[in-house]
């Protein structure tokens, strides 16, 4: 298992290796634009070289890049649906350049309209971002259900990959605290194995790209996204030790999106208090 944490790549992408190296990182995640504007960010071969070479001589061996979250797939507005495509095929084509294991993507929201035509427009939209793009995968992340977010299940994964046309470079991203907020009690390794297997049986585990791994500030079922620190909400040590010892989890980069002590995201010290919750789950299940 890859584990590591969501850094900042300001002041170039190589830099984002520095960073990952300085918290014990085995596996970063980047925002590969400006979460704050549309502007989409594509890098000068030179900044490509200098990330290449930083990672080469690191334990850094995954990279994710996330999406921005101002992206909706699933929006009726044809300016916002341009505007993210355009990010998408940029945030890809950034992975390919990059080596990334894949990018993250929310899959967008039906805010108050139906379901399936939303899923019907997020679809298109991912569809045409991979036509437009290659190499790279895409992984669509699980949502903690808030509003009319797409992803809340496994079932609404499942409908999002056909509607995209079900390509191969298509995966999922699980969030621990999303997958808890949603509803899936993942506390123990019994609950964790259901969960799995209805992932499994609803969208295959060849799908399974990464990981995310946040502890949850509210209740289960709660369909509310709030992380909190490793060990500090209602997952708890426990839970996070049995999510990290998850048999098919093995070899996945797992990054840490908690806020941290300073609110400047995760530290070397939970990334290594991480590491210890691993074996202590792999000791539970023998």
């Amino acid at each position: 298992m890859l584990i590591g944490a969501h850094v900042s790549p300001a002041g170039g992408v190589a830099k984002a290796v520095e960073r990952g190296v300085e918290r014990g990182c085995h596996a970063i995640q980047i925002f590969n634009q400006n979460p704050r504007a549309w502007k989409p960010r594509e890098y000068p071969a030179e900044e490509i070289e200098a990330f290449h070479a930083a990672k080469d001589a690191s334990d850094v061996d995954a990279l994710l890049i996330h999406a921005v979250y101002l992206l909706n797939c699933a929006s009726d507005d044809p300016e916002i649906r341009q505007k993210t495509l355009t990010s998408l095929i940029t945030s890809l084509r950034a992975g390919a350049e990059l080596g990334a294991v894949g990018v993250v993507l929310h899959p967008g929201s039906a805010k108050t309209g139906n379901v399936d035509e939303a899923i019907a427009r997020a679809g298109e939209v991912i569809r045409e971002a991979l036509e437009e793009s290659e190499r790279c995968p895409l992984h669509l992340e699980n949502t903690a259900g808030a509003g009319g977010t797409l992803g809340r299940s496994f079932s609404e994964l499942a409908a999002l990959i056909d509607a995209a046309g079900g390509d191969e470079r298509l995966g999922l991203c699980l969030d621990s605290c999303h997958l808890y907020a949603s509803g899936y009690d993942i506390r123990t390794a019994d609950g964790l194995t259901q969960t799995l297997d209805d992932c499994v049986a609803q969208v295959g585990l060849e799908r399974l790209g990464s990981l995310h791994l946040n502890d949850s500030m509210v209740g289960l079922g709660s369909n509310r996204d709030r992380h909190a620190d490793i060990g500090e909400g209602e997952l708890g040590d426990d839970g996070c030790a049995v999510f990290l010892s998850e048999p098919r989890f093995e070899d996945l980069p797992v990054v840490l999106e908690t806020p941290g002590p300073d609110k400047q995201g995760p530290t070397a010290e939970e990334i290594a208090h991480v590491r210890t919750l691993r074996e202590r789950g792999l000791a539970a299940r023998g």
